[in-house]
């Protein structure tokens, strides 16, 4: 893939100049391009103590580059606009610090794989806001007590809390290879989807059955759990243990525990 080089020269420091609090100078190779093509570019430029990747873009665009797209909003890890691949990892350029990088080779910057590309670092993550829409909203069961309320165990609230802290900045869903290597997007809802059809399934008021559909439209059996969800997740979601496993569970005691079979042969016979 080509290179261009692109760097303003910084001029030699001078005593009691920022280069002596930390000041140093470093390349970032930043993706340039749109849905048809592109290329990477290197931009050289001095980063100080405490600079995250997003704000490294965000010199490089004012100073060499105003024409760079990246998507970005809070720059305080709870958006999740920013996400992009980082040295070949999905990462939210805000959270990643420079001083855990390795400065002395070029800083690789570009958008994530697994979406359709707009330009530069920015992609088309529509997909997955149609996804949530197919999935079976949250149906709470009458209430239990006289004044209109429910009561229900602090443990089965502390349960789906975790899913909760999701910023929908899809990095999971740009790290699974069944979306990103084998394009599944009409047979597989994602891990991030994954957690919110658990949120809806272990909450303790909802009485929806969604795992007709996690077997069926939202191709649960294509995950074999390898946990790469969980890595990238940048609020430290137990994806792959504390949601899809349980939904795997519920699938296989639905359709093909043969025990369980019989139990629902024999009950309807009782019933008829």
């Amino acid at each position: 893939m080509a290179t261009t080089t692109v760097a303003e020269k910084s001029p030699a420091p001078t005593a009691g100049s920022p280069a002596e609090a930390g000041v140093r100078s470093a390349t970032f190779r930043v993706w340039r391009g749109d849905a048809t093509g592109g290329a990477f570019r290197d931009y050289t430029i001095d980063v100080a103590p405490g600079m995250v990747v997003l704000d490294a873009i965000h010199q490089i665009q004012a100073e060499q580059a105003n024409d760079l797209a990246v998507r970005w909003n809070c720059k305080a890890g709870k958006c999740g606009s920013c996400s992009a691949e980082i040295n070949g990892k999905p990462r939210l350029m805000c959270m990643t610090r420079l001083n855990d990088l390795p400065l002395e080779k070029p800083v690789t910057v570009e958008p994530m794989h697994t979406f359709p590309r707009i330009k530069d670092l920015v992609t088309d993550v529509s997909w997955n806001f149609r996804v949530k829409k197919g999935i079976t909203k949250f149906t709470p069961r009458p209430p239990d007590a006289p004044d209109g309320t429910w009561r229900m165990q602090q443990s089965d609230v502390d349960r789906v809390q975790e899913f909760r802290k999701c910023i929908e900045c899809f990095l999971c869903q740009d790290v699974c290879h069944v979306l990103r290597e084998h394009e599944k997007e009409d047979e597989f809802i994602g891990p991030r989807f994954l957690v919110y059809v658990a949120a809806l399934e272990m909450h303790p008021l909802d009485v929806a059955d969604r795992v007709p559909e996690l077997q069926k439209s939202h191709g649960i059996g294509y995950c074999n759990i390898t946990k790469c969800c969980t890595t990238v997740c940048p609020e430290g979601i137990t994806i792959t243990d504390n949601a899809i496993i349980p939904l795997k569970e519920r699938v296989v005691d639905e359709f093909y525990d043969p025990i369980g079979k019989l139990v629902k042969i024999f009950s309807r016979k009782r019933r008829s």
